[in-house]
């Protein structure tokens, strides 16, 4: 990114349309005040994290330091950010098929062949 500045950052709105394509206020994981937050603030959040721009005022970097956990939020905005890094970072569920693969033991090996070599005697009259 050529030229981007703290300003710009911050007139751009945010959003992710992989993780919330209609929207962080239509998600119902955020309030319309983290929701906002997140929109207006987000696009700077996201340069400071991956260290596109630098921290210029004390704000943001108390926001780095909360964002790396090494202090608390103290705005609406950084509550927003780090509820939205949660979420977005949450471990996968497993599908409605299981999420454990069917791996055979030695042991399922055993008990499959005395089952197998069970006979069954059927009286026919």
């Amino acid at each position: 990114m050529a030229n981007v500045t703290r300003d710009s950052l911050t007139k751009r709105r945010f959003s992710d349309p992989k993780n919330y394509p209609y929207g962080f206020s239509r998600s119902g994981d955020f309030s319309i005040n983290e929701s906002n937050a997140l929109a207006q603030y987000g696009a700077l959040f996201a340069a400071l994290v991956d260290g596109v721009i630098e921290g210029e005022t004390e704000e943001d970097k108390h926001f780095l330091a909360t964002a790396f956990g090494q202090a608390e939020p103290e705005s609406i905005a950084e509550r927003a950010w780090l509820k939205y890094q949660k979420r977005i970072n949450r471990p996968k569920l497993g599908s409605i098929y299981g999420n454990k693969p069917n791996v055979m033991t030695d042991d399922d090996d055993d008990v499959e062949s005395d089952t197998d070599d069970v006979e069954m005697e059927m009286d026919v009259d």
